[in-house]
């Protein structure tokens, strides 16, 4: 028996498991590898594919499926298969011809369960390239095949951006998606009722572990429907204000090693779980 046996810490990526340099701390690696080694549950829940998710999967080497696609699917990266997707709605390309036609300087990008294609590139997606290395597959949203997992939409135009969310929110198909921004220059376009909490729920379903012993950790919008789902959501310092203020708990930030904290807390009793 171990002293984190039945416990599942779920964990952001950017901006909480990552330092601000991209990079996970010898300190966080340490204190989750002691967390799994004494029957913990560690896992991350992303907005990315898991194929976006390779490098922080193999630093962390989570012991059970991860969320990803900010939670309409659920992937198991040992067996490298989906444990869990939610479709998205066939009339995603109808959508994408409007934003293509009415928005020609906004940024296209079309992810599939496997892959992800660059249907339109201006100066957001060539910087998302860049920092995810992801290879560059040029290819126009109608020709992309395979099932749809996501769409993101890029502008650094602030003004453009809040245009762009308003006419896609009130376009006439908009009730057969969940929109959400992963970044402040990218707006995405997801399956239905998609929220990371849904990757805990399943989780949680899939392992058949006691909801009470969940933990979400987070800072930003995308994170709150983890908070919602798992007994204790904890923000980093740094996270946005509707984060900090729908935690329960707030911890050390990015910069400070907050999953060693976390785990550290749940050892010595400051966090009871």
């Amino acid at each position: 028996m171990g002293k984190f046996d039945g416990i599942l810490i779920c964990t952001d990526l950017d901006g909480t498991l990552y330092r601000n340099d991209g990079s996970i701390s010898n300190e966080n690696k340490q204190a989750i590898e002691r967390f799994k080694n004494e029957g913990g549950l560690f896992t991350i829940i992303t907005g990315r594919v898991p194929h976006y998710a390779k490098e922080a999967y193999n630093a962390v080497k989570p012991n059970v499926p991860f969320g990803c696609t900010n939670g309409a699917g659920v992937y198991d990266g040992e067996k490298e298969e989906y444990v869990f997707t939610l479709d998205i709605h066939e009339s995603i390309m109808d959508l994408v011809d409007y934003v293509e036609k009415t928005f020609p300087n906004v940024g296209i990008i079309v992810s599939t369960l496997y892959k992800t294609y660059f249907s339109r590139a201006n100066d957001v997606v060539k910087k998302f390239i860049k920092r995810t290395k992801l290879p560059y597959y040029p290819l126009h949203h109608r020709d992309v095949k395979g099932p749809i997992a996501k769409v993101l939409l890029g502008t650094d135009n602030s003004e453009e951006m809040a245009t762009v969310q308003k006419a896609v929110i009130n376009h006439p198909l908009a009730s057969n998606f969940t929109f959400l921004h992963s970044e402040k220059v990218l707006f995405d376009i997801l399956p239905k009722g998609t929220h990371k909490g849904v990757a805990i729920e399943k989780l949680i379903e899939y392992l058949k572990v006691d909801k009470n012993k969940t933990i979400a950790v987070g800072d930003y919008y995308n994170d709150l429907g983890m908070f919602k789902v798992a007994r204790y959501g904890i923000a980093v310092k740094n996270a946005c204000k509707d984060a900090l203020d729908a935690a329960d708990i707030v911890t050390v930030s990015n910069e400070e090693h907050a999953l060693a904290k976390i785990i550290s807390d749940i050892e010595n009793g400051k966090i009871k779980i």
